[in-house]
């Protein structure tokens, strides 16, 4: 109970902090003459302000060093926590929201999915549209690493955030000597990648609200986007091909990046195998997928389907989920095909979802290793990857995740499917959510919107991506008897 009470005492500070994040949505209300907005999410600082405050209080005398198994804990109740608190404002502004209309969209925010429950996006108000953008972009690197950066009194429990939270390798790199400083530093990195790409998308034409939307969701590979037809509405291969150039990036290792830049060294995403394998995919993927739409004859000619083609594959590949044409629509191979490659393609370390190219990497080695001792049983044939041995705990590990993601997949899909939706809405709903990678087919497809599901079938589809964007272990370990066991 008391280390339950003290988790519940960092909630509380996180709930402090996250209601300045409201200044965003407030003062873009102001800027624009949203009053309804203003004062809804005045009202959603408030909630979060005071229910930290609570929460910080009533448990302060509980405060101690965290231990290594409470930051799971903390990590799963602080994603809930965040996404209830996000909801309210939705709620407030848009009536015809249910409850769990709302959380599914916040939820689909934090965990950079970008599958959303709003028709009329273009007619939203300017301040939700951003409040949208802003909580993919803040999910991007995970609340709790930004809160590590932020909020000191953590302490050394910081490091157990870190590393519950932090997507694949980056909790392993040593890029600075203290915790909070290697934080910041991607953070920084980070920033500096949205920066960028906003001015890179505005100087392809688009506005600077959009710019600064579509630049929350290419960096954090969320699927929002200001205009119900998505990156369709512009109809600009520049701003296509600047979206899909800053997905790549955003689907690669930061630590990568950030040894790049200071270094100077483009060399090193040579040296990085899921770079690497990510671009050979993908480029592969784009030619011989717009040559099999091409002969479908789908588009006119080949240059129009291989930009078509070029920029949805790379989006899904990458769990971007922007769009520009409603795939569903193609020859079933090319979606279903784009939606595996959103299961392996991200790297760990990115922004992106799925089992991350490391881990494809680990599985394709260990099936041509367990096939080379067969033959030679008595054989040593440590798995290497780039040229360093991956320790066998490391393997059992990966093969232990793999079988959860797809058993996952497994259950939520039964579920969709006992709950009344047909199979392919239902498998790539939960493809899609589990890979933070927004639409998915059919009913769920890119000419849709998740508004057409019940709430049963949302929740299901909620669980899917949360658990997708904390990698599933995160959560499963709560319901082991071990975890509660002093």
């Amino acid at each position: 109970m008391r280390a339950l009470a003290s988790v519940l005492h960092q909630i509380g500070n996180l709930l402090l902090v996250f209601s300045l994040y409201f200044l965003l949505p407030t003062l873009t209300s102001i800027y624009y003459g949203e009053p309804a907005a203003l004062r809804a999410f005045v009202a959603g600082a408030a909630l979060s302000a005071a229910c930290g405050l609570v929460i910080y209080f009533a448990t302060v005398r509980y405060r101690s060093e965290l231990k290594p198994r409470d930051g799971y804990l903390l990590v799963t109740l602080a994603w809930f926590a965040v996404a209830s608190v996000a909801a309210v404002p939705l709620v407030m502004l848009l009536p015809h929201l249910s409850f769990t209309h709302a959380f599914f969209e916040s939820m689909s925010g934090i965990t950079t999915t970008g599958a959303t429950v709003l028709s009329g996006i273009d007619q939203l108000p300017h301040a939700v549209n951003l409040w949208r953008h802003a909580l993919s972009w803040l999910g991007g690197l995970g609340i709790i690493v930004m809160a590590i950066a932020i909020l000191p009194l953590l302490g050394i429990g910081g490091m157990q955030m870190y590393r519950a939270d932090a997507p694949g390798s980056i909790k392993d790199a040593k890029l600075a000597p203290r915790i909070m400083q290697t934080v910041r530093l991607l953070w920084l990195v980070y920033g500096g990648l949205t920066a960028l790409c906003a001015v890179a998308l505005r100087a392809a034409g688009m506005h600077w609200f959009d710019a600064i939307c579509h630049a929350f969701s290419a960096v954090s590979l969320g699927a929002f986007s200001t205009h119900d037809a998505n990156i369709g509405f512009f109809g600009s291969p520049l701003i296509e091909a600047t979206l899909a150039a800053f997905s790549l990036i955003a689907a690669m290792n930061f630590t990568t990046h950030f040894l790049a830049v200071r270094k100077g060294e483009p060399g090193t995403y040579a040296r990085d195998p899921e770079a690497k394998w990510l671009l050979v995919w993908v480029g592969a993927s784009c030619v011989g997928v717009s040559i099999h739409v091409w002969l479908s004859h789908v588009y006119p000619d080949y240059i129009t389907t291989f930009r078509n083609v070029s920029f949805n594959l790379i989006s899904m590949a990458t769990g971007s989920g922007l769009h520009t044409a409603d795939y569903s629509r193609w020859p079933v191979f090319a979606p279903m095909w784009m939606l595996f490659l959103g299961c392996v393609c991200a790297s760990t370390g990115s922004t992106g979802g799925g089992i991350k190219m490391f881990r494809s990497l680990v599985l394709i080695k260990q099936s041509l290793r367990e096939m080379f001792t067969l033959v030679h049983p008595q054989a040593v044939a440590p798995l290497r990857i780039s040229g360093q041995i991956v320790p066998n705990r490391v393997v059992y590990s990966v093969l232990a995740f793999i079988f959860l993601y797809f058993m996952t997949i497994v259950v939520l899909t039964f579920a969709l499917l006992i709950s009344g939706l047909d199979f392919i809405s239902a498998f790539s709903a939960v493809v899609a959510c589990i890979n933070n990678a927004g639409p998915g087919l059919n009913l769920v497809g890119p000419a849709s919107t998740y508004g057409v599901l019940n709430d049963f079938q949302l929740w299901m589809c909620t669980i899917a991506m949360f658990l997708g964007r904390i990698e599933i272990f995160t959560v499963m370990v709560l319901f082991t008897p071990t975890f509660w066991r002093k």
